[in-house]
């Protein structure tokens, strides 16, 4: 009988899981509060207040004590009498001075944590900021930019390379002229490698390097020293954004820290946070999604990025490492706060992970995870060539055999009776449940840029060498005007492909711009010179920003490209016959309720013009040679018609 008691106790004693919050520091005027989950037998915790960001000795050091227990480790508290607004602290368990997992305000390069009043990071009119209303994730253009990139070599930005040069009227006209409704920003909260002491002295990095998961990163702030700026600037730039109608999309990266034996997980609890020992992120540590605590804190940073910050949806680096049900719940949380949060991610991992690849968000088990999107590698390699071997072309470059995978991107990765997936590259099985679950894309930051890839990959379009800088570049190839026009041509046909496409189109940043970085393949370190954007490309290829243009504004115009659907997919969307190197397609009988009945694509990857047979009627032209025109007036009529050289055709009754 008093063992059965004693079960009863421990099954209804909640899990440290559940119990602990990572509300790592409570502050009131007369009292600070300090919780952090470390082990149990840990000796001499400690809780230390500072008086600045960095340097200095310790104004108090408060021994910690242990108020709870269970399995898994315990809860350490400790409380501090007296103001410690504008304080600075620091928790020590024995491995080195950390502010803690769950930061929320930190100091100068992050080391240490920072007592604030969080109403003064509110922008003015900060509590009528709205997420933009998006329907579907369908209805979604997503354009991945790093924050320096895009605004460092701006000629009229008054803050180039920050968080607020997002804020500046040239940042949010381009966004909104070229019609992207979600910015996807590459990871912006506390990292490493980047010196925030030293921002006046060359220094640049992708930021896949946490260090703190819930604090902006300093160096993209205009004072790194102060924890309210980079707070307060970064709303800002959410909510010019939000103004313009645009959703944020912040990239998260939980697979792995800067590196193990500095990071604030390994000195606040040794060992717990990582599957010791295991590569899957190729960084050389792999973070434990599957432990308890480990998925708390991936739940609750979201969800703290959504509550405070007005994130719209989240980008997870290598979702493949990963496990399942972390991901899944992480969907069904942020689904109480918000169900049009969008979620999607990489769904493959760097290395072996630790854990079996059917427990993993890879993409082969997309279908486990509802709601939840990740890259289409099969239409981008499809279309470019394989990832291995930036030498080696795609169907953009006249490489055989690449069509079905074109068909599954266009497809948004389903099941459709006419994809033959023995045919596709990488997948043997369809592994999206729904359009949605896939992202369109044929560049993005890793990897060449599209520009770069072609010049890479197809021999006609080699870059000029030796190479300049990009602003003194006379020609794109070393063939000349006619090789010039041969890129574009290709570049615009690759972008046709994806946002024709049935999945979430993706962009990288400056592809409208025919970016270049010189043919750096992986720009994670690389200087300015290589990864800014030159927007004299504005002058010098109008017709490409146009272009760009005018795609995103059919898609968003016309709802059979974005059904949103797999059964409306197939039953809307046929392909027809056509010769090698081309694919074409029909979206029939007013698809997604659209104002055209019919809706013919046909894509041309060859270098001469292709003949297609297509349903007998009255055709409008409204994609033809390079240029889109929804009003057009140009017709065709018959069963068969033409397809200029390396360009899309698109028609409708």
């Amino acid at each position: 009988m008093l063992l059965a008691g004693l079960l009863t106790v421990l099954a209804a004693k909640p899990a440290m899981s559940q119990e602990f919050d990572f509300d790592e520091m409570t502050y009131t005027p007369e009292v600070t509060t300090f919780k952090l989950f470390a082990p149990a037998k840990a000796k001499g915790v400690k809780v230390r207040i500072y008086k600045d960001g960095q340097g200095g000795k310790p104004l108090k050091s408060v021994t910690m004590k242990v108020s709870s227990s269970g399995q898994e480790g315990a809860v350490w508290t400790a409380t501090v009498k007296g103001d410690l607004m504008g304080r600075f602290y620091t928790f020590d368990t024995g491995h080195g001075e950390t502010p803690g997992v769950f930061a929320k305000a930190v100091g100068v390069n992050g080391r240490r944590g920072a007592i604030i009043n969080t109403m003064n990071t509110w922008p003015d009119d900060w509590c009528c900021d709205q997420h933009p209303v998006v329907k579907s994730p369908a209805d979604l253009v997503v354009y991945e930019l790093h924050h320096r990139d895009f605004s460092v070599a701006r000629p009229d930005a008054k803050y180039p390379g920050k968080f607020l040069a997002l804020t500046e009227p040239w940042a949010i006209d381009h966004l909104k002229q070229l019609g992207v409704n979600a910015v996807h920003i590459l990871p912006s909260y506390d990292y490493g490698s980047v010196d925030e002491t030293r921002l006046n002295e060359p220094q640049y990095n992708w930021g896949y390097d946490p260090v703190n998961y819930n604090v902006p990163e300093g160096g993209y702030s205009t004072d790194p020293y102060d924890p309210v700026c980079r707070i307060r600037e970064f709303k800002q730039m959410v909510q010019a954004l939000h103004n313009a109608g645009i959703a944020v999309i912040l990239d998260v990266v939980y697979n792995h820290t800067y590196d193990i034996e500095h990071s604030n997980f390994q000195r606040t609890f040794p060992d717990y946070y990582y599957r010791v020992g295991s590569n899957g992120s190729g960084c050389g540590n792999e973070t434990a999604s599957e432990k308890p605590m480990m998925r708390k804190f991936m739940i609750e940073s979201v969800k703290y990025w959504y509550n405070e910050f007005r994130i719209d949806g989240f980008r997870f680096d290598l979702m493949g490492c990963h496990d399942i049900e972390t991901m899944n719940l992480i969907r069904q949380e942020l689904d109480k706060l918000d169900p049009s949060i969008f979620i999607y991610g990489e769904g493959w991992s760097a290395g072996q992970c630790a854990l079996p690849t059917e427990q993993l968000g890879v993409k082969a088990n997309i279908p486990q995870m509802p709601r939840i999107a990740a890259f289409s590698d099969e239409l981008r390699d499809g279309l470019r060539g394989p990832f291995d071997d930036d030498t080696k072309t795609g169907w953009l470059g006249g490489a055989p055999d690449c069509e079905e995978s074109l068909k599954f991107g266009i497809v948004g990765g389903i099941s459709h009776p006419q994809v033959d997936m023995a045919k596709v590259n990488y997948s043997k099985q369809p592994w999206a449940t729904e359009p949605t679950q896939m992202m369109a894309y044929v560049s993005c930051h890793d990897d060449m840029c599209l520009v770069d890839r072609l010049q890479a990959s197809v021999p006609a379009l080699a870059a000029p060498t030796p190479r300049h800088s990009q602003q003194s570049e006379s020609s794109l190839c070393s063939g000349g005007a006619a090789a010039d026009a041969e890129l574009i041509r290709l570049d615009l046909l690759a972008q046709t492909a994806v946002f024709t496409s049935q999945g979430v189109p993706f962009m990288l940043s400056g592809e409208e711009l025919l970016r270049t970085k010189q043919g750096v393949h992986n720009s994670f370190e690389s200087p300015d010179s290589i990864n800014q954007l030159d927007w004299q490309n504005l002058q010098r290829y109008p017709q490409v920003f146009k272009y760009y243009q005018d795609l995103i504004a059919l898609r968003r115009n016309h709802p059979a490209f974005r059904l949103g659907d797999a059964h409306l997919v197939r039953k809307h969307l046929e392909f027809l016959d056509a010769p090698k190197g081309v694919v074409a397609f029909r979206l029939k009988d007013y698809a997604g309720r659209d104002d055209w009945r019919n809706i013919i694509v046909i894509l041309n990857a060859n270098r001469e013009t292709a003949t297609v047979s297509i349903p007998k009627a009255m055709y409008t032209v409204v994609c033809k040679d390079g240029e889109i025109n929804e009003q057009s007036t140009s017709k065709i009529f018959g069963r068969r018609t033409t397809v200029g050289p390396q360009s899309a055709l698109i028609l409708h009754d």
